[in-house]
């Protein structure tokens, strides 16, 4: 066997120019500002991102609170009283939100009995609730407002000796939301408050200060 010259042994080692030094240089620099950049520009869209986040959590409009305080159909054990029945009210609306207001530009009432509507009238005119506050809305349906003939008192009479009357009130309210000098556009409300009065024609425990359930059209 021959033996490898000495220059085919050794590991040829390349230099490099001044000039491919530079450009080597700048590369590397090039690419650390590249992932520089790219790692700042992540990082503020993170933070864009969450901030967005939280404004969205703050500032979503929260459905304004209704609870049944009282309600009573006064002489219901009377057998002739429908020929001055009467049904009484109040209820609370709360604003539950931080930093909105709302406008109620219309709200009416109106009471049904198995579905079947007995008595309607308009409960408050326009306003403006602050946020975190709570507005108590009563009204007394008799007369015109309130149709309730003998037939439909005797069904009274009838479920009042069972234990109880159930009735369901309904408030109907066209509002809007307002945020700084901003308002939204206009939502219907809808609340639905199921109500048992016992034989005193006063409604139970289990029914008072019950919230209502909301729901927007």
């Amino acid at each position: 066997m021959h033996p490898k010259p000495a220059n085919q042994s050794r590991q040829i080692k390349r230099h490099y120019t001044p000039r491919e030094i530079v450009h080597r240089v700048r590369e590397s620099f090039t690419t650390r500002v590249s992932k520089m950049v790219c790692a700042i520009f992540l990082m503020f869209l993170f933070v864009l991102g969450l901030t967005v986040f939280i404004l969205w959590l703050s500032l979503r409009p929260h459905r304004p609170r209704f609870h049944v305080q009282e309600f009573s159909v006064p002489g219901l054990g009377q057998a002739t009283a429908f020929e001055n029945a009467q049904i009484y009210f109040n209820v609370t609306i709360r604003n539950p939100n931080e930093h909105i207001g709302i406008y109620y530009d219309s709200m009416d009432g109106s009471v049904y009995y198995k579905d079947q509507k007995i008595g309607s009238n308009q409960l408050l005119f326009p306003f403006y609730q602050e946020p975190k506050n709570t507005t108590v809305v009563a009204d007394l349906l008799s007369g015109e407002a309130l149709t309730v003939n003998s037939q439909r008192w005797t069904e009274f009479m009838n479920d009042r000796a069972a234990g109880m009357v159930v009735f369901r009130l309904e408030i109907t309210s066209i509002i809007r939301f307002k945020i700084s000098k901003w308002s939204s556009k206009h939502h219907r409300a809808h609340t639905n408050c199921h109500v048992s009065v016992g034989p005193d024609g006063v409604i139970l425990p289990t029914s008072r200060d019950k919230r209502c359930p909301v729901y927007f059209t």
